[in-house]
């Protein structure tokens, strides 16, 4: 078994970049450092890094073990977390959606750690694919995603719908809205704007957007960030189809009009996480937390 604190001496110097602020941060001298370094080389069998002056090179080697050693620390977190008696408000629950819902979400949630200082919600915005690979990978507790995985390990449960709304500058309010006007303005595209667009147009009951298609639109811009998606389209740039939920968290709302097509569309929203015998109680808290925002 390699020895854990030569481990630990190696993770942070990885993860610092500089011996002599790991020496720091571990309340160690510099040859202290280079020391560990060695001996774990010399137990490994192979360099870890190469040196160069006052710098060095993580090796394959060196990377493989670093790898390890952050596993090994993962695991020891869970360990001691699985170790504390449960608590509805104790612990760290790591959750998975898309990134119009981590917009919505995150503020609500940091609302409830505010109350409950000890209950820490990490909110990653991640495709549907790497959400359920997160989940099964247990790199993630709790998933949104918009349709039922057919994975066994899973399991699922609607929690609510997700409105889509074609959203224009605000000078558009008041017009009529036709095929020519939106290849006027061209479409601010983002990493699910194509999705986005093909399900709004075959769900909206609208004839003229029903015959529409991603590629015979000219595109104005490009933003894979979500919280800027809409800046462009509130500056008359372009239009684009986004979950409601990313209008709630734009600052300029004002300046962003909602085409108000003949029915509602909308995407299911469901609730994942992996197979197991007990569910934590911080989870419920959560998951009763999210039901609760959703439902508003």
């Amino acid at each position: 078994m390699l020895n854990p604190l030569w481990l630990k001496t190696f993770v942070t110097l990885i993860e610092t970049g500089h011996f002599t602020r790991t020496a720091e941060k571990l309340f160690m001298t510099q040859p202290g450092v280079s020391q560990h370094i060695k001996k774990l080389e010399a137990e490994c069998g192979y360099p870890l890094i190469e040196r160069n002056n006052k710098s060095f090179d993580i090796t394959s080697q060196g990377q493989a073990v670093f790898d390890y050693a952050k596993e090994m620390q993962q695991r020891e977190s869970v360990l001691l977390a699985s170790l504390e008696p449960d608590s509805p408000f104790k612990g760290t629950v790591r959750i998975a959606c898309s990134g119009s819902l981590a917009l919505l979400l995150y503020p609500h949630l940091l609302d409830m750690q505010c109350q409950h200082p000890a209950l820490i919600s990490q909110v990653e915005a991640a495709p549907k694919r790497k959400v359920l690979a997160d989940i099964l990978s247990g790199e993630a507790d709790l998933g949104i995603v918009t349709s039922v995985p057919t994975d066994k390990r899973l399991v699922s449960k609607k929690l609510s719908v997700e409105p889509l709304c074609l959203m224009l500058p605000v000078a558009f309010a008041d017009q009529p809205l036709d095929l020519g006007k939106l290849k006027q303005l061209g479409m601010i595209n983002h990493p699910d704007a194509e999705n986005c667009l093909s399900l709004y147009c075959e769900s909206c009951g609208e004839n003229w957007l029903q015959e529409l298609r991603f590629d015979q639109l000219p595109i104005s811009g490009y933003v894979n960030q979500l919280s800027q998606i809409l800046l462009p389209v509130s500056k008359g740039l372009g239009f684009t189809v986004l979950p409601q939920g990313a209008l709630e968290s734009f600052p300029y709302k004002d300046k962003i009009a909602i085409y108000q097509a003949k029915q509602q569309v909308a995407e299911d929203l469901y609730l994942v996480t992996k197979q197991r015998g007990t569910v934590p109680l911080r989870f419920n808290t959560i998951i009763e937390h999210i039901e609760t925002i959703l439902s508003r």
